[in-house]
């Protein structure tokens, strides 16, 4: 009996012990919330005080149990800072899959390293981060850390699902602020979610969410901040750089900003501006100068990326930048506004979101917002968008980082939001002429010249600057249709004047004609040939945009083997719908030679789930069609 009672003793003792660390075992996770998850939020928790206009506190709380190694980068362990911002602890403790703890991660274990790589300058902007390998998967990491700013234009956006396979156990947010400083806060994407607000009043705010399931991602679906719920918060009455803010409306908020913020970071060294006046000389024209300006501009400098929130929105001197020949994007573009202020050519400081995904500072909410600055120069009643961080981009070319979106606009009567240059779908052309040949053994051999241009002259320009095997790399990539490719010849003009870029190849392949017997097949459209795979979905649950739309035209010469006849050609064919348009004709023309044109226009849009399999289904019919075969037969 006693035996029995040390026996069933110690099975409690055993029992307590394992609940007491069952916190973080894996085994306390719900099986809903691992599945299609790699890692799973157990809990994601902020408290900012914000106690004057001067001072915030931001305390972060994040137990991530991570399933495997795609789940790493959903840790999220760092924290920046620099003059204004301190870090006043942080920590990380790892514990096994039955929630064991095995490392203790305290400060000094932290990588701490510039947040800007090849600068001097920027020596105080700093970054801690938490570098971690782990021995096996499963395993969850504890990690907390409290940070101190007097900035508080920069109130962090809540995300209570961070991204894509990530599950959230729990998610809290608590914000307390002072009535006078006039906090405001704009909710995005809460249905469907199980968020409650658990506190509003006239001080604080708190927001609570549990059990939020992982989401797959599903092909061509918005953005993860367009579609999962999240929290944009600001002040009225705010702190940046030293300085007191107001932003009640965009027109108050950018005076303040282009009065408090930029006033004395234009001016230039006495000899720069001699050589500017000189370099400019008796042009007249303000776009001719700021051409010859932005010119100057991108063979002088260099871009170093510095993250947003460090050093705020104040850009660092232009007489720093011509000393030194670098900067960040506030920092060039600023300094490209100074040199242009010397030639009298007036200039505004642009806040956006810059990404290939559009996205929009929100006009209904005057905050601080944006990571990325360009610089807009007033032309009639446009502007002309200067990307001042490129050395290479052509003046007033914007790409597909700045384009279609709302951005503010500083000037010295205020802010303004304006739409940055829209790219017309039938704009961004991709146009091919040329020629190619299939000898008796079914080898192939052309010559093909591609002109790009709107945001086709984007992805198109950047292979110039490709080193060889990447230039390979890429084309083989592109013609992944046409086995045993062999590159001749390259050459590009790159007509920044038109925004034209043109590649000129030379290309062979071996056995591209497939011999059998007395006949030879082989696809006709070898050059712009659509490969791409829009998958099948049963249950599409997101909606799905196109970004950008685009029309690409080709009209390619053929020249068949000698001794051949045909015994098959493709039908020409049509396709039109809410998409796009498609369509392919093949000429016969005299001595075995054949001109196939192909022209494809597709639409950007936002579509709803229910149109996917349309979209799939009218993607699908390209494909078949560009992989159309011509049948000869040897005579």
């Amino acid at each position: 009996m006693k035996k029995l009672f040390c026996a069933f003793f110690f099975f409690l003792f055993l029992v307590n012990s394992s609940a007491q660390k069952s916190d973080y075992s894996i085994l306390s996770i719900p099986d809903s919330l691992k599945q299609n998850a790699n890692a799973v939020l157990r809990l994601d928790q902020m408290d900012i005080v914000i106690a004057s206009q001067r001072s915030m506190n931001i305390k972060t709380q994040r137990i991530v149990s991570v399933l495997n190694d795609k789940g790493l980068n959903d840790i999220d362990a760092y924290s920046h800072y620099d003059k204004t911002t301190s870090i006043k602890n942080i920590e990380a403790i790892v514990y096994d899959a039955f929630g064991n703890e095995i490392k203790k991660i305290k400060r000094k274990d932290f990588r701490d390293q510039s947040a800007v790589s090849g600068s001097t300058l920027f020596s105080d902007n700093r970054v801690l981060y938490l570098d971690y390998t782990p021995i096996s998967y499963p395993f969850t990491i504890v990690y907390t850390c409290e940070v101190e700013t007097s900035n508080t234009a920069f109130i962090p956006q809540w995300y209570f699902l961070g991204g894509y396979y990530l599950s959230v156990e729990k998610c809290v947010l608590n914000v307390t602020f002072p009535k006078e400083l006039g906090f405001k806060k704009k909710e995005f994407r809460f249905n469907g979610f199980n968020i409650k607000k658990t506190e509003e009043t006239d001080t604080k705010l708190s927001y609570s969410a549990t059990n939020l399931i992982a989401q797959k991602q599903e092909d061509l679906s918005p953005n993860p901040s367009d579609l999962f719920p999240k929290v944009m918060m600001g002040l009225e009455n705010f702190h940046l750089e030293g300085v007191d803010g107001k932003a009640t409306t965009w027109e108050a908020f950018g005076k303040w900003y282009g009065e408090k913020i930029l006033t004395g970071t234009t001016i230039l060294p006495e000899e720069t501006k001699a050589k500017i006046k000189a370099l400019v000389g008796n042009e007249k024209d303000p776009v001719k100068k700021a051409k010859i300006i932005y010119d100057y501009v991108q063979k002088k400098s260099r871009y170093v990326n510095i993250a947003v929130g460090i050093g705020g929105w104040k850009p660092m001197l232009a007489s720093d930048v011509d000393r030194l020949g670098y900067g960040d994007c506030k920092a060039l573009s600023n300094y490209t506004k100074a040199l242009l202020e010397v030639v009298d050519v007036p200039s505004y400081n642009t806040i956006l979101y810059g990404d290939r995904y559009k996205s929009d500072i929100q006009s209904d909410f005057v905050s601080m917002q944006g990571n990325h600055m360009i610089l807009a120069v007033p032309n009639q009643n446009n502007y002309i968008w200067l990307e001042c961080t490129s050395q290479d981009d052509p003046f007033g070319y914007q790409g597909v980082f700045t384009d279609d979106r709302d951005v503010l606009v500083v000037k010295p009567e205020g802010g303004e939001i304006v739409r940055t240059k829209i790219y017309d779908d039938k704009g961004n052309t991709q146009d091919g002429k040329g020629t190619y040949t299939i000898d008796e053994t079914g080898n192939f051999s052309g010559v093909l010249k591609i002109a790009s241009q709107g945001s086709q002259y984007a992805s198109k320009s950047r292979v110039e600057t490709m080193q060889p095997n990447e230039k390979e790399e890429h084309y083989k990539d592109y013609w992944d249709n046409i086995n045993n490719l062999k590159l001749g010849k390259i050459t590009f003009t790159n007509d920044k004047e038109n925004v034209r870029f043109t590649e000129d190849i030379q290309v062979s392949a071996s056995n591209y004609g497939t011999l059998s017997g007395n006949k030879m097949i082989f696809v006709v459209d070898a050059f712009n040939q659509y490969t791409g795979n829009i998958k099948r979905m049963r249950n599409r649950k997101n909606p799905f945009q196109i970004q950008r739309g685009y029309l690409d035209t080709d009209e390619i010469e053929i020249n068949l083997p000698a001794g051949y006849s045909i015994e098959f050609l493709p039908s020409n064919y049509e396709l039109k719908g809410k998409f796009g348009e498609y369509k392919t004709e093949i000429i016969k023309k005299e001595n075995n030679k054949l001109t196939y044109k192909r022209s494809m226009f597709l639409n950007k849009g936002k579509y709803s789930n229910k149109e996917y399999d349309e979209y799939r289904l009218f993607m699908e019919q390209v494909s078949r069609n560009d992989n159309a075969k011509i049948i000869l037969t040897k005579n």
